[in-house]
């Protein structure tokens, strides 16, 4: 478990995140982490996950439709 000590960021408060955990999340200065409060705790994660939940819905139609959507590539 790694815990963060919440520091001051010019104006405002902010964590510090070890590089560790930056590789663990495949994540770095400047991108995005999305903040989702689950029945555990919070969850940082650096996918959006309405988008995830989108493009799951996605790839079943492509595979249900395969056949159709080839057809109409041609």
């Amino acid at each position: 478990m790694t815990s963060l000590k919440i520091t001051t960021v010019g104006n405002s408060v902010g964590l510090i995140l070890p590089r560790d955990l930056l590789a663990k999340l495949r994540v770095a200065k400047g991108d995005t982490l999305y903040v989702t409060e689950t029945p555990n705790g919070i969850e940082l994660t650096p996918y959006q996950p309405d988008f995830a939940a989108q493009m799951q819905a996605a790839e079943s139609i492509m595979r249900e439709n395969r056949d159709a959507l080839r057809k109409l590539a041609r």
